[in-house]
């Protein structure tokens, strides 16, 4: 039961994601962002299992035209048995056919192979383009998080004429990254359940691409988070022990609201 990933508890999480960053940023574009990725996890089970479906026509197709090449070479070896004692003292001519055969054989192996690998490729291109779309979303996340600078917060006076306009707090800065990391984990998730039921080294491969783009991207996410915990803990120090500052009660009481 707790071994796979199961996609509707990624969507509801997801959900529940998109709500608390409404609530937050009611006018961000992050809003938008995670509806978009919250779509591609509703559509994620009905796309798998449109995957892994069998394909019954194009089965029964290569049924047939495997058939028609089983029967065509049980033919040519009939025929070339039978011609073989009449010519069994031409030995070049002998010869010359064997090489022919084994050079048709060889051709239509490839047919066949080519054949039935037919299914899975189709499977493993409309896995890709699905998995595309995850890594263009992760790209699109980073973006959303590239210009939220603690220094910003941290460091006000240091701002350009071409710096962003920049009105957050440093607690939302804090929840507005938090939320970025949130959505890139989720993402790299919904990758995941592409191969939990398929072994296709491709797309393990192309998974495990997202997967460790996702936490790169994370990574960084998570060093502004630090700075701006670090430069908390200091003012934190820095002031009476017994009176707390203003900005933690405002802190702990936004921290409330959204626990």
């Amino acid at each position: 039961m707790y071994r796979h990933l199961n996609s509707q508890y990624v969507a509801d999480t997801l959900g529940t994601l998109k709500k608390r960053i409404y609530e937050r940023f009611p006018q961000s574009n992050l809003n938008n962002v995670c509806k978009e990725l919250l779509e591609i996890a509703g559509e994620s089970d009905a796309c798998i299992r449109r995957i892994r479906r069998p394909r019954w026509l194009l089965r029964i197709g290569i049924a047939l035209v495997v058939a028609t090449i089983v029967a065509v070479i049980t033919s040519a070896v009939v025929v070339v048995l039978k011609e073989v004692p009449l010519r069994f003292g031409h030995l070049a001519e002998l010869l010359q056919g064997l090489d022919a055969g084994v050079n048709e054989t060889i051709l239509l192996s490839i047919a066949l192979v080519f054949l039935f690998t037919l299914e899975n490729r189709i499977r493993r291109g409309q896995t890709l383009r699905a998995l595309h779309d995850l890594r263009s979303i992760a790209h699109v996340i980073d973006m959303h998080q590239l210009s939220k600078d603690p220094e910003a917060i941290l460091s006000p006076t240091m701002a350009t004429a071409s710096s962003p306009h920049r009105t957050m707090t440093r607690f939302q800065l804090s929840r507005y990254l938090d939320y970025c990391a949130e959505m890139l984990s989720l993402t790299s998730k919904l990758a995941a359940l592409h191969v939990q039921y398929g072994r296709d080294p491709v797309v393990m491969t192309a998974v495990s691409d997202i997967e460790n783009l996702s936490a790169g991207l994370s990574q960084k996410i998570w060093q502004k988070i630090t700075i701006l915990d670090t430069e908390l803990a200091k003012g934190k120090g820095a002031a009476d022990p017994s009176q707390p500052t203003s900005e933690v009660l405002e802190t702990s009481e936004a921290i409330g609201r959204d626990s």
